[in-house]
C-alpha cells in the first residue's frame, strides 16, 4: 500500500496554482488512458492522499483557531465526490466544522468564503482545464482568492514532510471508519444556496463598482440596443451557478448548450477546437435572434471563460484568441475607471493606476495601458503570482481594477481575486452598451479619444471594437507550436545553455532581423513569483520561472518578444512569441527560431 501511495505522490504536480494529478481509477492501467477516463472511482492511495492534504490544511488553519470552519466545494469531474468524501472525513477527524457546498464554480466558492460567517478557509476540488480523468486541489483563506505563493509553498512543504513519514501516515484513522459527516451531507443543499446568493451579490459589486448609476444606465442601454449571449457550459460547474439569473436581471437573454452538470461534451480547456461548438451555436442562434452576438465557454471549474463573437464585418461567428479577449476586457475596465472618475479623463498619470499581468501577456496591453495613462506590472505565470502582485501594488497605493493572465484568457476584476467569465463578458457589454449621451461620453468614445482613433460609426459593432485594438500577433498558449517536451529537469542549466545558443544565433541573424523586421536590439528579463528583473546577465537566473527576450525597434521601443517556461501544472515546456502588427511573418519566424534554440539547448549536456 505505501509503495503505491508513494507512486501516486510522485505523479502529483504540486504548485501554488493548484495540486493536480490523474485520479481516475478503472481498468485502464496506463496513465495516458486514465487521463481521459470518466470513471468516478479513485484508488485507495489517492483517497489517502486527499485525506493527508486535508489533515495538513487543517493543521495550518489550527495555528489561528482550535476548531476552524472550512468550506469545501468541487467542480463536475466524476472523481470529485470521492475526493470530497475523503477530505470531509479528515476534517471531521480533526474536529473542524465543515460547510460542503457540493458543485460550485471557483469564483462562487471564493465569493462565499469572503462572506460566510466564522469561515477560516476553503478547499476547492478541481483540476481546472486539465483532462477529465485529472483532478486536484486549491486552497484559500477568506480573502476571496487562493493562498499566496508564499503560503502555498509552505503548505506544500508541510504536505511533503507529513507524507514522507510512513509511520505517521499509517497512524491516520481508517478511511472506511464511521465519522460524523452525515450532517455535513444533509446540510449541503442549504450551504449551496448560501454560496449562490453570496456570489450573486458579490458579482454585482464587482461589475458595477462604486458608481451607483452604472447598473441603471446599463439596463437602459440594453433596452435601446438589446444584446444576447450564447453559452456552451460543457457540463462545468457553471451549469449550477448564477449566470442565467445575473444576465437575466439586466435583460440579457442566455441561450445555452451542454448545460447538464457533469455532461462534459468535449475537451475541457476552452481553446481552439473546444470553442467550435459554441461558435457554431452562436452562428445558428444569431440567425433567429440577431441580438445574440457574444458567447463564452468556461473550463470545468468555471473561472476561465474564453469567447466567441458574431463578427459583423465578416458576416459570421468566430473565436477570439485569449489575448484578444483580455485586451477587450482591459479597454472596458480602464474606460470604466474614466467613466466613474477614478482615472484621469485625459489619460495622464494623475493617479497611480496599474494593471497586473503575467509575463507572456502581449505587448498589446502595454499600448492600451499607455493610452489611458496606466502602468503595467508583470509577474510569473500563475494566478497566485498575478493576484499577489496586484495586492502588493494596492498596498503601495496603486488602483488595480483589472488583472489577469492574458496568455490564458479571462480576467480578474477587483475586488474579486479570481478569473470569472461573467466579469470578462460584462467588460465587453459595458463597452458595447454604455454609449453616452446627455453630454457624457460612452465607454468606446473614451477609448477612441485616448487612443486617437476616428472614423468609427456611432452605431459601432463588436467588430469595430476589435478593429480598434492595437495590432499584435501572439502564439496561442495551447497551440501545438507552443508546447515542447524537454528531457532536461534542470531548467536553470537549460536556460544557461540556451543563452550560449541565443548569443551565437543573434550574431548570425541580427542584420537579417534589422533589415526584414526593424529589430535593432534585445533585452532579457526573468520572472520569478511576483518579481520581474530586466537586463539580467545570466539567463539561468530565471530558474524554473519565465525567461523573456524583448526585441526593440526605433528609439528602443519594444515591438516583439520570445518567451519560455516549464509548466507548473502540466508536463510540458511552453514557448511563445509576440510581435507587433497583423502580419504573422515575424511571430512565425520568432516562434520557430525559439523552438529550434530550446530544442538544441535540451540536447546539450
Amino acid at each position: 500500500m505505501m509503495q503505491e501511495f508513494k507512486a501516486a505522490l510522485e505523479n502529483m504536480i504540486l504548485s501554488p496554482s493548484g495540486w493536480r494529478g490523474v485520479f481516475a481509477s478503472d481498468d485502464a492501467k496506463e496513465t495516458a488512458c486514465r487521463e481521459e477516463s470518466n470513471s468516478p472511482n479513485i484508488s485507495e492511495s489517492h483517497a489517502l492522499m486527499a485525506f493527508c492534504a486535508a489533515k495538513v490544511f487543517a493543521d495550518c488553519l489550527k495555528r489561528d483557531t482550535d476548531h476552524p470552519t472550512i468550506i469545501v466545494g468541487m467542480d463536475t469531474r466524476p472523481t470529485g465526490p470521492a475526493i470530497a468524501d475523503a477530505m470531509l472525513r479528515a476534517f471531521a477527524a480533526e474536529n473542524c466544522q465543515v460547510r460542503f457546498a457540493e458543485i460550485t464554480s471557483a469564483p462562487e466558492i471564493m465569493a462565499y468564503a469572503r462572506s460566510a460567517e466564522s469561515a477560516c478557509g476553503f478547499v476547492y476540488i478541481s483540476a481546472s482545464h486539465n483532462p477529465i480523468g485529472h483532478n486536484g486541489l486549491k486552497f484559500g483563506r477568506i480573502d476571496g482568492g487562493v493562498l499566496s505563493a508564499e503560503e502555498a509553498s509552505k503548505l506544500i512543504a508541510d504536505f511533503r514532510a507529513f507524507t514522507a513519514d510512513p509511520d505517521r501516515v499509517a497512524r491516520l484513522p481508517a478511511l472506511s471508519a464511521p465519522t460524523p459527516i452525515p450532517d455535513v451531507y444533509a446540510e449541503a443543499p442549504a450551504v449551496k444556496k448560501e454560496a449562490y446568493a453570496a456570489y450573486l451579490n458579490f458579482t454585482k459589486k464587482v461589475v458595477f463598482g462604486v458608481e451607483k448609476t452604472l447598473s441603471q444606465a446599463l439596463i437602459e442601454g440594453l433596452q435601446k440596443k438589446p444584446l444576447g449571449i450564447a453559452v456552451d457550459f460543457n457540463g462545468s460547474a457553471r451549469t449550477l451557478s448564477i449566470d442565467r439569473e445575473f444576465f437575466g436581471e439586466l435583460g440579457i437573454p442566455v441561450y445555452a448548450i451542454n448545460d447538464t452538470p457533469g455532461g462534459i461534451a468535449h475537451k475541457i480547456v476552452p481553446e481552439g477546437e473546444a470553442l467550435e461548438p459554441c461558435r457554431r451555436f452562436l452562428e445558428e442562434t444569431h440567425q433567429t435572434h440577431p441580438e445574440v452576438i457574444l458567447g463564452y465557454v468556461p473550463d470545468c471549474d468555471g473561472d476561465r471563460g474564453n469567447l466567441v463573437i458574431w463578427d459583423e464585418a465578416a458576416g459570421k461567428a468566430r473565436s477570439l484568441e485569449a489575448q484578444e479577449g483580455f485586451a477587450l476586457a482591459c479597454v472596458g475596465e480602464f474606460a470604466h475607471l474614466v467613466w466613474t472618475g477614478e482615472l484621469a479623463p485625459d489619460g495622464t498619470a494623475g493617479k497611480k493606476v496599474a494593471v497586473a499581468v503575467n509575463d507572456p501577456t502581449s505587448l498589446r496591453i502595454d499600448r492600451i495601458a499607455q493610452a489611458f495613462g496606466v502602468s503595467v506590472f508583470r509577474a510569473e505565470v500563475g494566478e497566485a503570482n498575478v493576484v499577489g502582485l496586484a495586492r502588493r501594488l494596492r498596498e503601495q497605493g496603486w488602483t488595480v481594477r483589472i488583472l489577469g493572465e492574458g496568455s490564458a484568457g479571462g480576467n480578474i476584476t477587483h475586488p474579486s481575486a479570481v478569473r470569472d467569465p461573467i466579469n470578462t463578458v460584462m467588460a465587453i457589454v459595458k463597452l458595447l452598451t454604455l454609449r453616452g449621451g446627455d453630454g457624457r461620453e460612452g465607454f468606446f468614445d473614451i477609448w477612441r479619444r485616448l487612443s486617437h482613433q476616428n472614423g468609427y460609426p456611432r452605431d459601432f459593432s463588436l467588430s469595430d471594437l476589435l478593429d480598434s485594438l492595437p495590432k499584435f500577433t501572439t502564439t496561442g498558449s495551447y497551440t501545438p507550436e507552443a508546447a515542447l517536451q524537454v528531457r532536461t529537469r534542470d531548467h536553470t542549466g537549460l536556460k544557461d545553455r540556451y543563452q550560449t545558443i541565443f548569443l551565437r544565433s543573434w550574431e548570425e541573424r541580427k542584420e537579417e532581423l534589422r533589415v526584414r523586421y526593424g529589430i535593432n536590439g534585445w533585452t532579457p528579463a526573468c520572472y520569478n513569483g511576483m518579481e520581474e528583473r530586466r537586463g539580467i546577465t545570466r539567463f539561468g537566473e530565471a530558474g524554473k520561472g519565465g525567461l523573456k527576450i524583448a526585441f526593440c525597434g526605433d528609439a528602443g521601443r519594444e515591438k516583439a518578444w520570445i518567451w519560455m517556461r516549464g509548466s507548473a501544472t502540466e508536463p510540458v515546456f511552453r514557448v511563445m512569441a509576440d510581435a507587433e502588427g497583423s502580419d504573422t511573418a515575424l511571430e512565425r519566424d520568432l516562434i520557430e527560431w525559439q523552438r529550434r534554440m530550446v530544442i538544441e539547448a535540451d540536447t546539450l549536456k
